[in-house]
């Protein structure tokens, strides 16, 4: 699967949406993928998580012990990932603004691949990342279904993407015109 035919899929949902968005970074963007639309289609959803636990398997024949989601986003694209990739699906949540492991145990020197919907500047990862490794777990690398950074974001271990694709993100005080006059959206789930 490529790049062109993971957009098709966001857009066949009606996912891929243009505005003004204040993304989960605090950027401001002109495109917003929306993949709770896609996610709601578990054809679509499976069509991906089958694509990206084929290009992670294929980086990582060795396997894995775990699959690991950060909560909000990363939950549905981590266990369908983890379906095909044959490993058990964890998910870290936010307690108190840090991510927490709070629902799982994992034994130390336990082999994880976190599983992300979509990287920007890659905060959720490398806050996943280190969650896990004071657990003493090792986070062998990192998956997405879309790397808005287009390899840019440093997530902290290698990142295997299903699509790259980059859009332009602004600072609030940055914003070319056509994109300010615009009411902004804030349509992530950083906050809960």
């Amino acid at each position: 699967m490529d790049t062109n035919e993971v957009i098709g899929i966001f857009r066949e949902a009606g996912a891929y949406l243009e505005g003004h968005f204040i993304l989960t970074s605090g950027l401001r963007s002109p495109v917003f993928l929306q993949k709770a639309r896609v996610f709601m289609h578990p054809h679509l959803t499976e069509r991906l998580c089958r694509a990206l636990s084929d290009k992670l398997r294929e980086a990582l024949p060795e396997g894995a012990d775990y699959i690991v989601g950060p909560a909000v986003g990363g939950l549905i694209p981590a266990y369908e990932t983890s379906r095909h990739f044959g490993a058990p699906a964890i998910y870290v949540e936010r307690e108190n603004g840090q991510f927490r492991l709070r629902r799982f145990a994992i034994e130390p020197g336990a082999r994880v691949v976190i599983v992300e919907d979509i990287v920007t500047t890659g905060l959720s990862i490398r806050e996943t990342v280190d969650c896990l490794q004071a657990l003493g777990a090792r986070v062998l690398m990192a998956g997405c279904i879309v790397d808005r950074s287009a390899g840019k974001a440093d997530v902290g271990v290698p990142l295997v993407s299903l699509a790259q694709y980059e859009v332009p993100a602004y600072s609030s005080d940055a914003l070319p015109p056509e994109i300010a006059a615009i009411a902004p959206i804030k349509p992530g789930s950083r906050s809960l």
